[in-house]
């Protein structure tokens, strides 16, 4: 054997894919390969981005939905930073009393509790213990998806909505077959589907698909050629609005014709800070980007990006930046219209918070979490590139599985439970109100690596995802990793119970535990998908990590 040959150099089983005219990455090829047609069709990169989301409201149903919210960060050719929020608030008569007034007469908490994702109740628990209910009609916000894929094609795209639509309206009516891991976690909805429309909509004679299994989802499909000839506002004023409100009232829900009727998406400036040289872009609240910036703000007072990779002080140094800034974060972040937000994302305040940092782990901090059940969420991120440079990174939820359990009518919508995300303590700052966002976690992000090396990113996995943007930017800033490299790296995650999880192939976790932390490992599905395009000059370069279905396709 040639030992000049370094066998350990590609430690991954795949490699950082390359292109020069476009570049797709996300969750599931028949959805990258959507957004791919598209932009060999003319399209630019936000065409094939809607293109690519509405695919996998199809493909992977299990994480996302026209139910639920969609979010872009995006960079123009013409070097505009952008940001896009088109997510909907709760129903104008969703007040504490009401939804409290509400669950007092409800016969099955377990309905709006389930214990598959941790709640115990019984008949005499009072609300004000159970906090915003999990599923069914009071956990569903106004869906913002619609509205946000056309606002996204005529401000951005070349194409009509109804032409990035074919691929998704093909594969509904024309079938698919279903993976592995997909496969996997539609059965685990078959426990959450009570509703009569959603078990019509998305079990196949009363059981989910098997992997390999062709399904069509002709109501579903039906819906988006809807959508495609009159445009999203049969979602919100049309036939589809009407499902939508008669499937949450016939629930109990308080959603009304006005509520979906006055629903408009944002395009919203951006907040960044400065990380060791690049320029990080994220989302504004209502969304936790400011937690991503505090963390990097703080990690590059205290220097952990000057640690040797795989030491445990690198980790250490971390973790307790992001511990910091998931104290501030969850304890702020809501909608701006209703609660002042401190400067999380400013140095003067980083270096104030970075004093609590020394050698042992700050101990209990109080994390002001919204609902626990958001920690381990997840959903579904794409990023885009096209040969003018355009980059976006766009993501589509409707925050957990299938959301809220309840499907309008014969739409094959499923609906969202964003709602989950509010508390009922009114002191909180994210307590629900009348018209208010909740609490989200989605966060696209962008970041300009030098004058001509940008990029769009994001990792998935409800809090995973902040402290998985700081990790990725770190290992491509400081330990300039390839993209692929950087998505591939062993993660840790800052959990709200205070341990630190921990992948089984990240190095001398046991030093980790000596320095005062509680280690635990988790497996890999913990720590997040990830997805990434960067355009270096007239290269694009696309990485995504192999979990799921993941794959960056370009050409």
């Amino acid at each position: 054997m040639d030992e000049s040959v370094d066998l350990d150099r590609f430690d991954s089983r795949r490699s950082t894919a390359y292109g020069n005219r476009g570049m797709v990455a996300t969750s599931q090829p028949l959805a990258a390969e959507a957004g791919l047609s598209v932009l060999r069709d003319g399209g630019n990169a936000f065409d094939a981005a809607v293109a690519t989301a509405a695919a996998l409201n199809v493909v992977e149903p299990t994480s996302t939905g026209l139910g639920g919210d969609v979010f872009a960060l995006y960079r123009t050719a013409d070097g505009e930073v952008g940001a896009m929020r088109s997510c909907g608030p709760a129903p104008a008569e969703a007040t504490i009393e009401n939804v409290k007034g509400a669950l007092e007469e409800t016969d099955d908490l377990e309905e709006y509790y389930p214990e598959s994702r941790g709640y115990a109740v019984d008949s005499d628990q009072d609300a004000d213990d159970l906090g915003m209910p999990f599923l069914g009609p009071h956990a569903v916000t106004v869906p913002g998806t619609a509205r946000g894929w056309e606002a996204t094609v005529q401000e951005l795209g070349r194409k009509s909505l109804g032409e990035v639509l074919e691929p998704a309206i093909h594969y509904a009516t024309e079938g698919y077959p279903v993976s592995e891991i997909i496969a996997y976690y539609w059965s685990g909805a078959e426990d959450l589907f009570t509703d009569e429309h959603a078990r019509e909509a998305y079990l196949f004679d009363g059981e989910s698909p098997d992997p390999g299994q062709t399904v069509t989802l002709p109501r579903l499909g039906e819906s988006l050629e809807m959508i495609a000839e009159n445009g999203a506002d049969v979602v919100y004023e049309g036939e589809i609005a009407d499902a939508i409100v008669e499937e949450i009232q016939s629930a109990g829900g308080f959603m009304t014709h006005d509520d979906l009727a006055s629903f408009e998406p944002e395009f919203v400036d951006p907040v960044s800070t400065t990380y060791n040289g690049a320029e990080i872009y994220e989302l504004p609240p209502n969304n936790q980007g400011l937690l991503a910036l505090e963390a990097l703000n703080i990690a590059e007072e205290i220097g952990a990006g000057e640690h040797e990779y795989d030491t445990p002080d690198r980790i250490h140094a971390f973790t307790e930046a992001m511990k910091l800034a998931f104290v501030d974060g969850h304890h702020y972040v809501t909608d701006p219209e209703f609660e002042e937000i401190p400067p999380l994302e400013s140095k003067s305040y980083a270096r104030e918070r970075a004093q609590a940092i020394g050698d042992e782990p700050i101990s209990n901090p109080e994390v002001g979490v919204p609902n626990a059940n958001a920690e381990d969420a997840d959903t579904v991120l794409l990023t885009v590139g096209d040969e003018e440079g355009n980059l976006v990174s766009y993501i589509n939820s409707r925050f957990a599985g299938f959301g809220s359990g309840l499907v309008a009518g014969e739409t094959g919508i499923a609906l969202q439970n964003r709602g989950a995300s509010f508390s009922l303590d009114p002191d909180h700052p994210n307590s629900l109100e009348p018209n208010k966002r909740p609490f989200h976690t989605l966060v696209p992000a962008v970041a300009k690596l030098d004058e001509d090396d940008w990029m769009a990113f994001g990792v998935m996995g409800g809090y995973m995802q902040p402290q998985g943007h700081v990790q990725v930017v770190s290992n491509l800033v400081d330990y300039g990793m390839t993209p692929q490299a950087a998505l591939d790296a062993p993660r840790w995650r800052y959990r709200e119970d205070g341990t630190v999880g921990v992948e089984e192939r990240l190095p001398k976790k046991a030093k980790l535990a000596r320095r005062g932390h509680d280690v635990g490992v988790l497996p890999p599905v913990m720590f997040g998908g990830a997805q990434l395009v960067r355009r270096q000059g007239d290269t694009l370069a696309g990485a995504t990590e192999p979990r799921k279905d993941g794959v960056a396709i370009g050409y």
